[in-house]
């Protein structure tokens, strides 16, 4: 038997295949069910027992050799049948699955849009900032319930070094724009910020702000609202109106939230704005007298305003998505609804 089998390895080695009917041929003789293999392996009942390790292995490599010879012509008839086939003119073509833009993107870029026409810049800075940037320059004292653990992601608290954590606000890169700049200022802050919130349908831990800020000699606050107004009816509609309310932040005063009218409802009243016919989109601004001097800037000569908005807020009453929780989750059904969107 192991004569047999050293003929037969060498039969293999030593075969070409001619065509596809002559590899065919070679399938029968050696893997078929009434191939050579199959009497090899009916012989082996008769073997020594002494042998019978020897021998099995024998024949499984001799039944491997036979079954990659075969495997190797037929790959190479199939290669060379693929490459002589004619290509048929007839056939669609098959076109790749184009992305979109993610809707906070086609959001920040009209955002962009519409404050570039009237003349800011963009500005963009490091998300881990110091404690400097992040609170001190901009008017936050030390026992502000904005540096409490609870709403602030901190990498490192460190009383000699200061306080290391990732960015609240792009108010931050606003501070580091007037230390390095001299006024006329005139710059917006599109990014992403971190606060510890609990996730929701109204709420995340991770969200995109874009924040604004002039700064020159004489400016007012009658230059806010209408700078405001402005950015209003561009976004949401020349019938777009907008109303100011009092309120409070650290680093501008007087200060204010900016409440537009409902563009569900048309400030008729629904669900969207509580049946207000309002609803709040950003908070605004006089710059803090105490924040320009942090900053170098004589703040008996210049004045100045800022604003900031959430680009989900925007983003969700442009296009009634009611669930802010959508935009980071990934959902393809959700977002192939922006294809069209630039």
């Amino acid at each position: 038997m192991k004569e047999k089998i050293a003929h037969l390895n060498a039969e293999i080695a030593d075969f070409i295949a001619e065509s596809q009917d002559h590899l065919e041929q070679f399938r029968i003789k050696f893997l078929g069910k009434k191939g050579v293999l199959q009497d090899l392996f009916a012989d082996f009942k008769t073997v020594a027992p002494e042998l019978r390790k020897e021998m099995g292995v024998m024949l499984n490599d001799l039944k491997n050799n036979a079954q990659q010879k075969f495997d190797d012509f037929k790959e190479n008839f199939q290669s060379s049948a693929e490459s002589n086939a004619e290509t048929d003119l007839t056939m669609p073509a098959d076109f790749a699955e184009l992305g979109a833009r993610h809707p906070l993107s086609v959001m920040r870029n009209e955002i962009i849009s519409i404050f570039s026409r009237i003349g800011f810049v963009v500005s963009e800075g490091p998300e881990i900032e110091d404690d400097w940037h992040n609170f001190s320059a901009l008017n936050f004292p030390p026992e502000h319930p904005a540096r409490d653990m609870q709403d602030t992601f901190f990498i490192e608290k460190s009383a000699e070094n200061g306080d290391i954590a990732l960015r609240t606000h792009t108010s931050s890169v606003q501070v580091r724009m007037m230390e390095k700049s001299k006024p006329p200022i005139r710059a917006i802050f599109p990014g992403r910020v971190f606060r510890n919130e609990a996730i929701s349908a109204r709420a995340h831990c991770i969200f995109h702000q874009v924040e604004g800020l002039y700064i020159d000699k004489n400016v007012s606050f009658a230059d806010l609202k209408q700078t405001l107004l402005y950015f209003a009816k561009e976004m949401f509609g020349e019938n777009t109106q907008i109303r100011l309310r009092p309120s409070y932040f650290p680093f501008t005063e007087p200060s204010a939230e900016m409440d537009i009218s409902c563009t569900i409802c048309g400030g008729k009243g629904c669900n969207i704005c509580k049946h207000s016919g309002w609803v709040e989109i950003l908070g605004c601004g006089m710059v803090d007298p105490n924040v320009l001097d942090n900053c170098g800037i004589d703040s008996t000569e210049y004045t100045g305003f800022a604003f900031g908005m959430g680009i989900e807020r925007i983003t969700m009453l442009r296009y009634g998505i009611k669930d802010l929780r959508l935009f980071f989750e990934n959902d393809v059904r959700f977002l192939r609804q922006f294809d069209g969107a630039l």
